[in-house]
């Protein structure tokens, strides 16, 4: 590998390269617009154009694509090439402003939830000048936001960049009211923690159902999963090792800060985590760092699969959003300090964020809400589908005293003594970590621990950003009508405490005894993705998300219907997927398997010998019986997936059927087909079991 320090960013322009190469005037009047906000004049257009271009050649690109993230949740490009004929039959490479400003795809085919009828094509593609081009597989790729021909959002960036500026612009408000005065700007940063999974290639290629559905529909547990807890930061395999560090070099050359890898959970499953920037790059980056994964690994005869549950019996695959708010003169909001119970200005914002998070569960469960995650949330490997906070002993505590009339003491953690000379007496960080919680303050942070490994950031983030904003704004309002502002802060401290402390959890999330508490608490348990969409059309939320200016009544409306669009159409083509498989592949082979065991007993019998041939009946009754079983479920299968794909007019009520009707009867076949697998010849069963994709690497 090269030196990391000359291959950081090195396909990346970003504001290293811009100060080098752009124009004084040039670069001032963009970092104007990119920190301040302010309209990108055309002219500064033009040059930041010419000369993007000549920095994306000398890099060998050809092409440039507004890249861009529509609903279907991954990224989206049409490349266009900078050569440009002339006269006398050569060509010269040229780039405008108006190129880099604005795109126009095709709109028609990508998901509107109605917005746009599929005759009305035209989209249009606007540079996201806070978020630096790159190259990338010899393109100038110039990231963009992608709204319709009417004005609407159509994309994941829009409304995460609008939500951006809205919680700016009531932290503000809020700091200011406290006495701060030198702060111009509030931005949100994640860092996104990202679960996969690595299986063979040549393996993969045998599974009809990872090729189609990205998940196995069939598969009966292994004799070995992950109960010896053996591959959890275990020693990384060779091959593994080998696509991680292709992966690093890959990420960092596009200016992806990946710090941390290592083993999960389950065999074959890893993660990587990158260092905290921004919201809007860190989605850039997570949506960029998911295709590179599955490009690198396929250069390495592997298979990357992001789905959430890939393998059944074991951990799925989530991605931890690790969500802050920091000033740009460098103070974190969420940061407690030494003495977090006479921080005020960290108290005011701990606790809208504990009001937002409970007032708009609803919002922030949907956010998290996808067919893959249905299969993770509630099961002891995730958190469960109920939203609730962990904070910790020491906020506990803090929050039960201003319930009492005021905080005037603050836990710490100590040191701990290992019981060894040589050893280090450690600090002790002034709380434990739960990881069974779905929203957790892990030290100036939460810690959004539902999101889909498959999903885009995008979602979750300009949803929090949202409700946090509108909490931070009556906040303001009270503290900038307050004659005493901090007998106000008082008061407000006591009132969201009291009113918001049922949120607050710190105990075991994957207990029954929680799912019980939670309900006497009236916290809403929504285990489905179908239900949860419901949260996009509730009142309140369109109120919210209007009054923000993040998503319009219209623009949410669409989102139920995408979202409810998308789990009918990966229910139903994982269904035709079980059935194709069942059909062709699963009963032609256990009705090879029965006949030769069939012609087996004959043969023995013909010899006349009295040999006991009790196993070989049993076994050919039970597997006659068990294909039987699978033949009926195949068809009970396809009844209910022509019927759900038939139902006509409200999309809620067809989501449904897939979920409460085909869904269950896809359980039913499996669990024949299964146990069919577990008596079934190895030789004879026509696709890699758990035990060759978990465990060949």
């Amino acid at each position: 590998m090269s030196n990391l320090g000359e291959i950081f960013g090195s396909n990346v322009f970003n504001d290293a390269v811009m100060k080098e190469r752009l124009p004084k005037a040039t670069y001032k009047a963009l970092q104007k617009t990119i920190e301040d906000g302010l309209p990108l004049d055309p002219a500064v257009a033009d040059v930041v154009a010419s000369i993007m271009k000549d920095w994306a050649l000398e890099k060998g690109a050809t092409h440039f694509t507004h890249w861009f993230q529509p609903m279907t949740g991954i990224t989206a490009e049409k490349h266009d090439a900078f050569i440009a004929p002339t006269a006398n039959g050569k060509a010269i490479m040229e780039f405008s402003g108006k190129e880099l400003i604005k795109g126009e795809p095709d709109a028609s085919s990508f998901p509107s939830g109605g917005i746009r009828a599929t005759f009305e094509a035209r989209g249009y593609t606007a540079w996201d000048c806070t978020s630096p081009a790159f190259i990338k597989d010899d393109s100038l790729c110039i990231p963009t936001a992608f709204c319709s021909y009417t004005g609407e959002a159509l994309d994941k960036k829009t409304p995460l960049l609008r939500s951006m500026e809205a919680l700016s612009k009531q932290a503000l408000r809020v700091l200011k009211a406290l006495g701060n005065t030198t702060t111009s700007k509030v931005i949100t940063t994640v860092g996104p923690e990202q679960e996969y999974f690595i299986v063979d290639k040549k393996t993969f290629e045998q599974r009809k159902d990872l090729i189609f559905t990205g998940r196995t529909l069939f598969g009966a547990k292994p004799p070995k999963g992950q109960e010896l807890e053996d591959h959890y930061f275990g020693s990384i395999k060779e091959r593994i090792s080998a696509y991680m560090k292709e992966l690093d070099e890959e990420l960092w050359k596009l200016g992806i800060a990946a710090k941390t890898k290592h083993n999960e959970v389950a065999p074959a499953q890893h993660e990587l985590a990158p260092i905290f920037c921004t919201t809007n790059i860190a989605t850039d980056h997570n949506q960029l760092t998911m295709d590179i994964m599955k490009k690198v690994a396929l250069r390495q005869d592997l298979v990357c699969l992001l789905h959430e549950k890939p393998f059944a019996g074991i951990n799925g695959s989530g991605k931890h959003n690790n969500w802050s708010m920091a000033t740009d003169d460098g103070m974190n909001l969420l940061e407690p300090g030494s003495t977090p119970h006479d921080n005020k200005q960290f108290l005011v914002f701990l606790c809208s964020v504990i009001k937002a998070v409970d007032e708009y569960a609803g919002l922030l469960r949907v956010s998290a809400a996808n067919p893959g995650n249905d299969h993770r949330l509630g099961a002891n490997e995730a958190p469960p589908a109920i939203i609730s906070i962990f904070l910790g002993e020491q906020l506990q505590d803090i929050l039960e005293q201003i319930e009492k009339g005021g905080a005037t003491s603050s836990k710490t953690g100590g040191h701990m003594e290992i019981g060894v000379t040589t050893l280090p007496a450690l600090p002790k960080d002034a709380t434990d970590r739960n990881r069974t919680s779905p929203f957790a303050f892990t030290g100036n942070k939460f810690e959004f621990r539902m999101c889909p490994s498959s999903a885009s950031i995008a979602e979750p983030n300009f949803i929090l950003n949202t409700i946090v904003a509108e909490v931070l704004s009556e906040v303001a309002n009270r503290l900038e009508a307050a004659k005493d502002v901090c007998a106000e802060v008082k008061a407000i401290l006591t009132e969201y405490v009291t009113k918001h402390k049922n949120v607050v959890f710190n105990g075991n999330g994957y207990s029954d005894e929680w799912v019980a508490e939670a309900e006497r608490r009236g916290l809403p348990n929504v285990k489905t993705t179908v239900e949860a969409t419901k949260a996009l059309i509730d009142e309140k939320n369109l109120a919210v998300m209007e009054k923000h200016a993040v998503l319009s009544r219209v623009e949410m409306e669409s989102r139920y219907e995408i979202a409810l669009e998308n789990y009918v159409k990966t229910i139903n083509i994982e269904a035709l997927t079980m059935i194709e498989m069942a059909k062709r592949q699963i009963l032609p082979a256990v009705i090879k398997f029965a006949t030769t065991l069939a012609e087996s007993i004959n043969t023995i019998k013909a010899t006349g010998i009295a040999a006991d041939l009790t196993a070989q009946t049993e076994l050919l009754t039970e597997v006659s019986s068990l294909t039987a079983s699978l033949k009926k479920n195949i068809a009970v299968l396809e009844e209910a997936v022509d019927k759900a794909s038939n139902a006509h007019g409200d999309t809620y009520e067809q989501a449904s059927l897939f979920r409460f009707d085909v869904f269950e009867k896809m359980d039913a076949l499996r669990k024949v087909a299964d146990t069919l697998e577990t008596l079934v010849d190895k030789d004879v069963w026509p696709m890699p079991t758990y035990g060759d994709l978990l465990f060949n690497l």
